[in-house]
C-alpha cells in the first residue's frame, strides 16, 4: 500500500496517507454525525454533531497511527528497517524491511500494537470519565466513550490468531518457539489467516442473504483482504526460505554494458540501444565507479529534440537511490531493500564502489525458477533465527504489514 500524501516523519519513520483513507473518514463522520450522536444526544444543532463526528474520525486515525508507530519503533529497536507507515481504507500499514531474528523479538513487535490500542482506549476512557464527572457536554463525553470502546475492539480484533493480524504474529512467535522452525510457524499462521478470511467472507454473504445490512459487505471486503494478504505471506515465506543462503553474486549478471554520465541520449541510442537487447544501462566514470542507473523508460521521457543535448547523468536514477550490495551479501537482505526502489534494479559493487554486476527483474525471476536445480550449491532452508525476511510481509495488518481496523 503506497502513500498518496506524505505527512512527514515521526520518530524517524516516514508517514503518509493513501487516498482510500477518505472513505473510512466519510463512513465514520456520516455514521456518527447523522446516526449515533443525534440518537444518543438529541436536541443539539447539526453543526455540533458534524464537528464531533469529524473530531472523532481524526482521533481514531490518530489511534491507528499510534498503533503502527508502536510496531515501527519496536521493530527499529530490534534492528529492523522501517520503510514507512501508510494509513488507508482498512486501517494502517507499517512496512518493515526484514524480519525478527528471535521468537521473543517477533512477539514484542507484534504485541506492542494491540497494547498501544488498549492504552489509547484507557486514555479516552479516562477523558470520558472526567468530562462526565465534571459536568462537561454530554456529546463530548460520548465522543470520548466511543473512541475508548473502538480502540479496545481494535485491539481485540487484531489479537485474533490469524496472520496477517497481530494475533497471527503472536501465533507465529509461539509456534516458532515451540517448533524451532520459523518457516513452518509462519506458514501455519498464514493458513490460519486465510481460513479466518474465508470465514468472514462466508459470514458476510450470510448477513447479506438475511438482509442484515451493509455490514455484510464490509465483512466480505475485509475477508478478501485477509485471504489475499495471508496467501501472499505464505508464498513470500516459502520464497524467502528457498532463497536462503543465495548471495548477490549468485544472482547478478556480470560485466553489464555500461555508459558514461557525460554521454548524450542520442549517443547512447546510436552506440548501444539499437545494437543490444538491453533495457538497463549502469553509468560509470573512467575508473569504473558507479554513478547512476539508466533505463529505457527514463530515455523515453526525453523529448526527441533534446536527445543531442541531454546528458545521461541528468536523467539517470542517482547512485544513492539505487539499491547496492557487495558480492557476498545475502540476496534476501538486498531483496528487502529493492522493494519500492525507483527502477526495480540493484547493482553489485566492490569495496571501491566499482561496478561488478547488475541485478534486474529477469535475473531475480531466473534465480527463483532455478534455485532448486542448483545441486552444486545447495541452499538449505533455515530453521530459526538465521532467517531474514526476503520481502516485507504484505499484511499484520501491519508489518507490506497492513493492519485491518
Amino acid at each position: 500500500m503506497r502513500s498518496s500524501v506524505h505527512l512527514g516523519r515521526i520518530f524517524g519513520v516516514p508517514v503518509g496517507i493513501n487516498w482510500s483513507v477518505l472513505v473510512i473518514i466519510a463512513i465514520l463522520v456520516f455514521g456518527l454525525a447523522f446516526g449515533r450522536f443525534p440518537f444518543d444526544y438529541p436536541g443539539l444543532p447539526s453543526w455540533a454533531y458534524l464537528l464531533a463526528g469529524v473530531v472523532a474520525a481524526l482521533l481514531f486515525l490518530g489511534s491507528l497511527l499510534a498503533h503502527e508507530l508502536a510496531h515501527a519503533v519496536m521493530a527499529k529497536r530490534h534492528g529492523i528497517e522501517v520503510a514507512g507507515i501508510t494509513l488507508w481504507l482498512l486501517g494502517g500499514v507499517a512496512e518493515l524491511r526484514g524480519e525478527s531474528r528471535t521468537p521473543a523479538a517477533d512477539l514484542k513487535i507484534a504485541g506492542i500494537g494491540p497494547l498501544t490500542s488498549i492504552a489509547a482506549g484507557v486514555v479516552f476512557g479516562i477523558a470520558w470519565w472526567l468530562v462526565d464527572s465534571f459536568g462537561g457536554p454530554p456529546l463530548l463525553a460520548g465522543m470520548f466513550g466511543y473512541l475508548a470502546v473502538v480502540n479496545v475492539i481494535l485491539a481485540v480484533f487484531n489479537l485474533i490468531p490469524a496472520a496477517p493480524l497481530d494475533g497471527g504474529r503472536v501465533l507465529r512467535a509461539a509456534l516458532w518457539r515451540l517448533w524451532g522452525d520459523r518457516v513452518r510457524a509462519a506458514v501455519a499462521a498464514a493458513r490460519a489467516g486465510r481460513a479466518f478470511g474465508y470465514g468472514l467472507i462466508t459470514l458476510g454473504f450470510i448477513e447479506i442473504f438475511f438482509g442484515v445490512g451493509f455490514q455484510g459487505l464490509w465483512l466480505i471486503l475485509l475477508g478478501l483482504f485477509l485471504v489475499h494478504a495471508a496467501s501472499a505471506e505464505e508464498q513470500q515465506t516459502r520464497l524467502g526460505a528457498s532463497l536462503h543462503g543465495v548471495r548477490a553474486a549468485d544472482v547478478m549478471s556480470e560485466h553489464p554494458i555500461v555508459a558514461h554520465p557525460d554521454e548524450t541520449v542520442a549517443e547512447l541510442i546510436d552506440r548501444l540501444v539499437l545494437r543490444h537487447r538491453m533495457s538497463t544501462y549502469p553509468l560509470v566514470d573512467e575508473r569504473g565507479v558507479f554513478q547512476g542507473l539508466l533505463t529505457l523508460n527514463r530515455i523515453r521521457q526525453v523529448p526527441r529534440p533534446a536527445w543531442t543535448t541531454t546528458r545521461l547523468g541528468d536523467i539517470a536514477c542517482p547512485a544513492p537511490e539505487v539499491p547496492q550490495a557487495r558480492p557476498d551479501e545475502l540476496f534476501t537482505d538486498l531483496l528487502a531493500r529493492m522493494n519500492g526502489a525507483p527502477d526495480g534494479r540493484a547493482v553489485v559493487l566492490d569495496a571501491e564502489h566499482r561496478l561488478i554486476g547488475l541485478i534486474t527483474p529477469r535475473d531475480i525471476s531466473h534465480m527463483i525458477q532455478t534455485v532448486d536445480l542448483r545441486s552444486a550449491h545447495p541452499y538449505h532452508a533455515p530453521r530459526g533465527a538465521d532467517l531474514t525476511g526476503a520481502f516485507p510481509p504484505s499484511g499484520d495488518t501491519g508489518h507490506d504489514h497492513p493492519r485491518a481496523a
